[in-house]
């Protein structure tokens, strides 16, 4: 039987200890084809997610796909601080290769149409893992481009998860609120992987030791990303893989629980900024709320190992 065809996507993204794991993830699936990387500010400043982007591409023998340098800031409040959890580096500390290829001179927004508009509708889909702002501006400058996209996957929001940077907010949404809004309202198909889902699929100091000794430079360099996690916090014996969800449920949706809730995001300016709320007079959502945390954990230690 012939093998199905790879899936056009492009990853949306602010890297980032999980994005990295994530993109790192996607580089090993065949069921992929990797179109190019978009890059936001958001775990930290663009200029830093933009290099770290090309410097994992350059670690896998992957410069063929290029890299577009995208929002440097929200829609319309200012940027948050970089978050020290992924250290000054924003993967950290870990040591990575220069790119091999320098980041394409267009910007993502420019490319992101121009392709779209070139490829069939509904044949691309876009694999999220940071805040939303250069899809928002694609939704609202380029409408003609946006509608073509197939699907977004993105990992964002919390329903019945407390957040992680307030009661209610998870920091993708939170980072750009507007941008969040705008995503959910179009009429883009998108599936929302939260807080719930993503704090379900925990890697263990074990887990790690597993990937190291597997011998293999994926699952070495992904059991280094993780490891930093547990440097920068004591006393935790496991880490939730946030961004490396939106792959795991692109390749495997059989292993979550979806279902279409209608969804508003709160645009505020206080502790709720971003939060999303279950409202009859909201936009359709697919939201993955339930997950089978160890098949997706050995998911991704199956695809990492064999590379």
């Amino acid at each position: 039987m012939p093998h199905a065809k790879p899936r056009l996507i492009v990853i949306d993204t602010d890297p980032g200890i999980d994005d990295a794991i994530g993109i790192l993830l996607a580089l090993a699936s065949p069921e992929f084809d990797i179109a190019g990387i978009t890059t936001v500010a958001g775990n930290i400043g663009i200029e830093t997610t933009t290099l770290n982007a090309g410097r994992l591409l350059a670690f896998a023998g992957r410069g063929d796909i290029p890299v577009f340098q995208g929002a440097a800031a929200p829609l319309s409040r200012p940027g948050p601080e970089p978050l020290n959890l992924h250290g000054e580096d924003g993967i950290g500390g870990v040591a990575l290769p220069a790119p091999t290829r320098g980041r394409e001179s267009r910007h993502a927004l420019e490319w992101l149409a121009e392709f779209l508009l070139a490829r069939p509708e509904g044949s691309v889909e876009v694999l999220a893992l940071g805040p939303l702002t250069n899809l928002a501006r694609l939704v609202l400058e380029r409408p003609d481009a946006a509608k073509r996209i197939g699907r977004i996957i993105a990992m964002g929001g919390a329903i019945h998860e407390r957040g992680n940077v307030g009661p209610r907010a998870e920091f993708n949404l939170w980072a750009d609120p507007e941008a969040a809004a705008a995503v959910v309202a179009s009429d883009v198909p998108l599936a929302l992987i939260p807080l719930d889902v993503t704090r379900r699929v925990r890697a263990t100091r074990e887990f790690v030791e597993a990937l190291s000794a597997s011998g293999g430079p994926l699952a070495a360099m992904v059991a280094r990303l993780i490891q930093s996690y547990f440097e920068s916090e004591t006393n935790r014996e496991s880490r939730p893989l946030h961004d490396p969800c939106v792959m795991l449920c692109a390749l495997a949706p059989e292993l979550f629980r979806i279902e279409e809730l209608r969804l508003t995001v709160d645009t505020g300016a206080g502790d709720d900024a971003g939060a999303l709320t279950i409202d009859g007079s909201g936009s359709p959502v697919h939201v993955a709320l339930g997950v089978d945390g160890p098949a997706a954990l050995d998911l991704l230690a199956r695809r990492l190992m064999r590379n």
